[in-house]
């Protein structure tokens, strides 16, 4: 099922919290929520975000 927010603005908001609140990780998020990290990774870019493991967000 896929649950993640549409609008990209919110949606990088709401993967930045997961980041920060819940996991170490990009992949460990993709894959506890069962979503495809190219593509969000992708959907995010067409934003100009993009993810830095350094600091674990999308910026």
């Amino acid at each position: 099922m896929d649950i993640h927010p549409k609008d990209p603005y919110i949606l990088l908001s709401w993967v930045n919290t997961q980041l920060r609140d819940y996991y170490s990780s990009l992949s460990e998020l993709c894959e506890d929520k069962g979503m495809n990290q190219s593509q969000l990774e992708r959907e995010l870019a067409a934003i100009d975000m993009h993810y830095n493991p350094i600091t674990n967000q999308f910026r």
